[in-house]
């Protein structure tokens, strides 16, 4: 059977499996590659399966680079709001990345492979930005992005399907931490992370021998209810786990068309990732005075009122309409009559029976609890239902790290 892509997109390592699998042809862009939205003809299989079980996303098209050399640790520190000095070697750190003026360029992660060995994960492009940034450093960029497959191994059962799978066991890696693995005779790193908010691994694999090791996962989860899963079912786990998601959640400095458009780690409720226990790096100066005056904007959690949003529809005879699949846009938000903020991302959680947006709030109306009144269209009326601030994340379980 010939599987029919998107014209001009490049396909993944795994596509000759995943592929066949799609069942709709619900593709999706990112970054350049042919994905599935979902591989059932609905998500709920695979977001179940998350939750209870396992799923296997393909998370190849991240960008990925490999940086190396005296300076490698020197030029991230450089670049990112994390200490990459302090870290270990087989740490990782999530982390961002600013601009001069303090704003995000990009956020992802970084592992420590070796003393002078790391490799940086992206949503966007940054090539070019590690360069400009490398200027007098003895240190050497290698983008790996189309030569290292990668897989996202998700949920409570992933540990017993990985150690069905991988030659060591992974019992002992903990929380943000990488390790060298085989599975299939192909040699891997493993690492504890993911973008689910739940217990699992990430993958990273050559793309020449991408199959291989998805085969041997397919066939280790046979029996613990492993599903390969799609953007849909990412995109809800990741609400739930109050994730954000760049060009959704907030824009890129470098791509931002006007300044309110950018956001700054404190307004993106990201404080823990920067630090002032290091020499200077980009934003350095302009993170130091924001976090003395405070931030103006955060990035909060929203819980949409169950009873004052089903009244909407009741009042036109209707039931309550849900969104089949998360959705992506930008919903006004008002707190005693004044616009105060947006939703920028949202969906109804199956796991916590609660309808959630993940949002930007202006000061002061950030604080856990704060009412608001969220825009909701019904009946081609624009209407009002009642929602509250919420503590991120809204799903915590105790064994993403245990």
């Amino acid at each position: 059977m010939r599987i029919r892509v998107p014209h001009n997109l490049k396909t993944t390592p795994f596509h000759a499996r995943t592929a066949s699998l799609i069942q709709g042809q619900t593709w999706r862009r990112w970054s350049g590659h042919a994905v599935a939205s979902a591989y059932d003809w609905t998500h709920d299989h695979e977001y179940a399966a998350v939750r209870n079980a396992a799923a296997l996303f393909d998370v190849s098209p991240l960008h990925k680079y490999l940086i190396t050399g005296r300076d490698a640790a020197r030029l991230l520190d450089r670049m990112v709001t994390r200490n990459v000095q302090k870290t270990q070697v087989g740490q990782v750190q999530y982390t961002t990345w600013c601009d001069a003026h303090g704003k995000v360029i990009d956020d992802g992660t970084i592992s420590r492979l070796g003393e002078s060995e790391f490799r940086l994960t992206s949503a966007e492009p940054n090539f070019r930005w590690l360069h400009r940034n490398a200027f007098g450093l003895e240190v050497g960029i290698e983008d790996i992005g189309e030569s290292l497959g990668a897989l996202a191994l998700q949920g409570p059962l992933s540990r017993t399907v990985l150690n069905e799978a991988a030659d060591r066991p992974v019992d002992a890696l903990k929380y943000f931490r990488v390790m060298d693995n085989r599975i299939a005779g192909v040699e891997i790193q493993v690492s504890r992370t993911g973008y689910t908010g739940d217990l699992g691994y990430e993958l990273w694999i050559p793309a020449e021998h991408a199959v291989e090791v998805w085969d041997a996962l397919i066939a280790a989860g046979r029996n613990y209810g492993l599903a390969p899963a799609g953007i849909w079912a990412l995109d809800v786990a990741r609400i739930e786990a109050g994730l954000i998601m760049l060009d959704v959640d907030y824009h890129s400095s470098h791509r931002a068309m006007i300044e309110p458009q950018k956001s700054s780690p404190f307004e993106l409720s990201l404080d823990w990732t920067v630090t002032f226990e290091k020499g200077p790096y980009n934003g350095r100066k302009a993170l130091a005075a924001e976090k003395a005056r405070g931030p103006l904007w955060r990035f909060v959690g929203i819980e949409i009122d169950w009873d004052s949003f089903e009244s909407l529809y009741v009042a036109h005879d209707l039931a309550p309409a849900l969104p089949s699949v998360p959705w992506r846009a930008s919903i006004p938000l008002y707190h005693e009559g004044k616009q105060v903020g947006y939703a920028s991302s949202g969906c109804w959680s199956p796991l916590l029976k609660k309808y959630l947006a993940l949002a930007h709030l202006q000061a002061p109306h950030f604080a856990p609890d704060t009412p608001l009144r969220i825009e909701v269209t019904v009946e081609h009326q624009r209407r009002l239902a009642n929602a509250r601030v919420r503590k991120l994340p809204f799903f915590d379980p105790p064994r993403k790290k245990a």
